[in-house]
């Protein structure tokens, strides 16, 4: 009686499998699939029933460096990181030999494709827009092997030396552009606010001999400054005009 319990005992113990919270067990009774084992201890018979333990977490995947030519001719390298899950354990081990190493594989081809659609500039410039088109197209392909894809990031866009060179002339020349014109819009303004207040000034009788007389205060608070006062025209007509009277 003894010797069963044991042999019973010992046979439960070598059927015991777990199963982390993280994971799900696909198992396969006499080489069929027949289920899904969720966390925790779970029998399986030996010799009749295997597993295969699939992790259920996302995981990353790093597309190594690819080298593309845009829709101008233009080599580049590029990788990215890929974020992605197993959303169904059978497909993932049935419909697939190894999931990891098919989507990496399908992404970098993905990859090449979708920067040889677009041109260097709106590679550069639209890299969220791009990167998600490399998802969708690769969420999509995948879905018959079980696997979301939560999120691509392009994570680097590498330029020839001679082509980083030639946009860094570029950019400069961008800025000095902007310079210009930024510098010559604050003259403009000057121009007419300056041409705005002489016209006020011209308007009233007196105000431009007053601006005179402020600007000439202000110079001489500097003992530094040699002043050469010339007198407005109307006072040395009045002058003259005075002289003859006496």
């Amino acid at each position: 009686m003894w010797y069963i319990i044991t042999i019973v005992i010992v046979l439960v113990l070598v059927s015991l499998r777990q199963i982390n919270q993280y994971e799900k067990g696909v198992k396969f009774t006499m080489g069929r699939y027949t289920g899904i084992m969720e966390p925790g201890w779970r029998i399986v018979i030996p010799i009749f029933q295997a597993y295969r333990n699939v992790d259920m977490r996302v995981k990353a995947v790093d597309v190594p460096d690819q080298k593309a030519i845009t829709r101008d001719n233009v080599s580049v390298t590029v990788n990215a990181v890929i974020y992605y899950k197993v959303s169904s354990a059978e497909k993932a081990i049935i419909e697939v030999e190894d999931f990891f190493y098919a989507i990496s594989q399908y992404a970098q081809t993905t990859m090449r494709n979708i920067v040889g659609e677009v041109s260097l500039d709106e590679l550069l410039a639209g890299r969220e827009k791009i990167a998600d088109r490399i998802r969708e197209i690769v969420d999509k392909e995948t879905d018959a092997w079980g696997l979301k894809v939560n999120n691509v990031e392009l994570k680097d866009v590498f330029l020839p030396d001679n082509m980083e060179r030639t946009i860094a002339k570029q950019a400069e020349a961008e800025r000095e552009k902007r310079a210009v014109i930024i510098n010559s819009e604050g003259e403009l303004a000057a121009a007419e606010n300056m041409a705005r207040a002489a016209e006020k000034l011209s308007a009233v009788p007196g105000a431009l001999h007053l601006r005179t007389l402020q600007s000439i205060n202000d110079i001489s608070s500097d003992q530094s400054n040699t002043i050469v006062f010339t007198v407005p025209l109307e006072i040395v007509k009045a002058l003259s005009g005075f002289k003859k009277d006496q």
